[in-house]
């Protein structure tokens, strides 16, 4: 074997080692990038579930007292509904928000949420085969995490119509959990909640696929099945 031809396998040899040790070393580098975003996906699992374990647990316990108030009879309302006509003042009320606002100062009772109010105008309506027309009918709920008071007025009498609903622990709990009578940082809270439910099953599904190809592709199916199933059901 010449010189000449000897460094030329020479050459060759070193270029192959060479690019043997470069494709190594990009292995390794997305080995690596792919482990720091694991990692990261982690501590993000993990304080996320940490937010949301206290409300987690207790959003769970009353979802379960709701699912199975009917069959287990768990009261959920004081037995006592209270329901009252009181007469109204001598004057007269422009529209049911000003209503709301004299029922709170007689009531002397505050709601937490702003008053649900209902307006329903005036119509004929068929009672006993005869046309019978309805006046225009207000209804104003003013609500609390532990009670309720519902008002239904028809424009032009003289009483109003009062149902006062005192909820038991269990039904402040669970009026929590519907966000019934709470304020905005309350339902703000919640979504928080919400979000990391989504987010902790967005992780928990990247972290289990390892960023593995043929997994990833399996979970992304399989999701997208689900959604499109209940999309479908939900336009039926």
């Amino acid at each position: 074997m010449t010189d000449g031809m000897a460094s030329r396998v020479q050459d060759v040899v070193l270029n192959t080692l060479s690019n043997e040790e470069t494709s190594g070393n990009v292995r390794k580098g997305r080995r690596s990038r792919r482990a720091s975003f694991l990692a990261w996906l982690r501590k993000i699992h993990l304080y996320v579930g940490l937010w949301g374990a206290g409300l987690g647990l207790l959003f769970g316990l009353t979802g379960i007292l709701l699912n199975h108030r009917a069959i287990m009879k768990i009261p959920v309302e004081k037995t006592a509904q209270k329901t009252v006509q009181i007469q109204l003042p001598d004057r007269i009320f422009s529209s049911p928000q000003d209503m709301a606002i004299w029922l709170q100062k007689e009531l002397k009772f505050t709601p937490v949420s702003p008053p649900q109010i209902k307006s329903q105008p005036a119509k004929k309506v068929v009672w006993a085969d005869r046309d019978v027309q309805q006046p225009e009918r207000w209804t104003i709920n003013l609500n609390r995490p532990n009670g309720a008071i519902s008002a239904e007025y028809f424009v032009g009498n003289r009483f109003i119509k009062l149902d006062q609903i005192d909820a038991t622990p269990i039904g402040t709990l669970t009026r929590l959990h519907m966000s019934t009578g709470v304020n905005a940082f309350w339902i703000l809270l919640t979504d928080t909640i919400a979000g990391g439910l989504i987010l902790l099953s967005i992780t928990g599904l990247l972290m289990w696929t390892q960023l593995h190809t043929i997994r990833t592709v399996a979970v992304a199916t399989s999701t997208g099945a689900l959604l499109y199933a209940v999309c479908y059901l939900w336009a039926i």
